[in-house]
This record gives structure tokens, C-alpha cells and sequence, in this order.
């Protein structure tokens, strides 16, 4: 007897369940309140992304063409499919001891997850991600970005 009155009482609690979730989509369907579906590709140049979209990885670079990447290999040692990586050289500094500069930061967007991981861990904010999102290609060898920009150094002031 007590499974027939839980077997009815899972169905009533199914069925209210169902009411309540048509309750809200009927609500939006009759009397919309802000309307956030976009008309894309129709509305192409004025589309705007939001604050919080993960597009694809990028370095950000000042105008004299530094960045604040000290090449510590973290984002690489924290991408779970390893779609970053960095490589590294030894060169000397102002005072002739040899530091660790990044040669080429690379970073694969066909094996990117868009995850965050990378940019959450960054110690020095490096990496961010752009508002880009069209990355239709014919040829996956465009899908292979290289963050740093040729002869880009690091900014003064930035823990090495």
C-alpha cells in the first residue's frame, strides 16, 4: 500500500513540476520581457558579445609592444588537452644575469575546450579572452596562434 501512494505522489509531483516550468515558458511566449535572442549574421557589424564570453585566448600588448607573460609555464601545465604551449630562452638581462624570456607562446585553438583554466591561473593576467568567435577555416594550420608578438618583450615591473 505505501508504494501505490508513492507512485501517485511521485506522478503528482511530476506533473506539478511540468505546470510550473509551462507556467514560465507560456509567460515569456505571451508577455515577453526583454528579448535577448540576436538576429546573427543578419546583425553582424553592430553584435556586441558579452562581458562574460570565453572567445579565444589572447595576449594582450601595450604600445610599445610588451606584454606581461614571464613565461612560467602555468596555463601550460594547467590545459587539460594542452592546446598552450610555451617555449622558452635564455638570454642576459641589463646586469648580464641570464633570464628566462618566452620565445614563441603558442596556443592551438582547434584543441582549445575554451575552459578558462589558462587565464584563471595566470599569475600575471597575461592571457584573456577576446570577444571573437567566427573561427570557420579551410585549412587547421590557421587554427595554430602564436600569443606573442615578434620581438614583443616584458613590461618593466613584472615579477619575473
Amino acid at each position: 500500500m505505501n508504494s501505490i501512494i508513492k507512485y501517485f505522489s511521485e506522478i503528482i509531483h511530476g506533473v506539478k513540476t511540468l505546470l510550473t516550468g509551462m507556467r514560465v515558458t507560456s509567460g515569456y511566449f505571451f508577455s515577453p520581457k526583454e528579448i535577448i535572442t540576436q538576429k546573427y549574421p543578419e546583425n553582424r557589424k553592430e553584435l556586441e558579445m558579452f562581458d562574460r564570453f570565453k572567445g579565444e585566448v589572447v595576449m594582450p600588448h601595450d604600445q610599445n609592444n610588451q606584454h606581461t607573460c614571464t613565461g612560467c609555464g602555468i596555463c601550460e601545465m594547467n590545459c587539460p588537452n594542452g592546446s598552450i604551449q610555451i617555449l622558452t630562452k635564455k638570454e642576459p638581462n641589463a646586469e648580464g644575469k641570464m633570464v628566462k624570456v618566452i620565445d614563441k607562446h603558442i596556443y592551438h585553438l582547434s584543441l582549445c575546450t575554451f575552459c578558462g583554466l589558462c587565464v584563471k591561473t595566470c599569475p600575471s593576467d597575461a592571457i584573456v579572452f577576446a570577444k571573437t568567435f567566427e573561427h570557420s577555416v579551410f585549412d587547421r594550420d590557421k587554427l595554430t596562434l602564436q600569443l606573442n608578438k615578434p620581438d614583443s618583450s616584458l613590461k618593466k615591473g613584472v615579477k619575473e
